[in-house]
């Protein structure tokens, strides 16, 4: 990723990260024998958690480096595709995700992203910017996300970040990321998480920052009910 957007990202998005782990850790009850499967993220996201569990195998489309094994918790970091990847069934306690099923293209492929988070997952827990947020917080540019495409590739160049991009000399690699991002609506991930809670985060108390997809339990307790 490049240095200035995660720098920007890093500065913006741990205000709430801690709040949010604490959430996951109360509503999810991750333990010390649970191995996590973290979607679309990274080592170092891990690093301050301070959620202790067995392992958390991080799963990217490309390589990522292994971090130092004496790092706690224990990441292993995989190749794969998260709209189709070959775990079987329910074969981790906890499938996990923040802040990715927005990037993998359009609806069609976010479907196929959280069936396969809820078929691989026992738990889940999967985060994602509120469509309803005036801010685009990937270019910092009030109310970018609400206009058609069309109109905001001709914009991304004079967004806050597409700005301190261009003055650093790389925009290739995020307006490539602009070009697949789709920021989700609550009633859209109600549809993708049919058998989840769907909690919204907020900024001050009104306005909704970010949606939350969670099953507490495996899906045959759910079907159940």
């Amino acid at each position: 990723m490049n240095k200035v957007i995660a720098f920007l990202y890093g500065y913006f998005f741990k205000i709430w990260r801690p709040r949010r782990m604490q959430l996951f850790s109360e509503i999810l009850s991750p333990s010390t024998d649970d191995v996590i499967l973290d979607v679309g993220g990274y080592p170092d996201f891990w690093r301050e958690s301070h959620i202790a569990v067995h392992r958390i195998d991080s799963l990217n489309i490309q390589f990522v480096p292994q971090p130092a094994p004496d790092q706690l918790p224990l990441v292993r970091t995989l190749v794969g595709d998260g709209c189709k990847m070959s775990f079987s069934d329910k074969s981790y306690k906890i499938a996990f995700s923040n802040s990715v099923i927005e990037h993998v293209g359009n609806y069609t492929m976010q479907q196929k992203f959280a069936a396969e988070i809820c078929r691989v997952g026992e738990r889940i827990w999967v985060q994602t910017p509120a469509f309803a947020f005036p801010l685009e917080l990937h270019s910092l540019m009030p109310f970018l996300h609400w206009l058609p495409w069309a109109i905001r590739k001709r914009l991304l160049r004079i967004t806050p970040v597409g700005l301190m991009l261009w003055w650093s000399g790389d925009t290739s690699e995020w307006l490539e990321m602009m070009s697949t991002t789709r920021i989700l609506k609550k009633s859209e991930m109600h549809a993708l998480f049919p058998d989840c809670t769907i909690l919204t985060e907020r900024l001050f108390w009104i306005i909704p920052k970010s949606y939350i997809a969670y099953r507490s339990v495996p899906r045959e307790a759910v079907a159940r009910r």
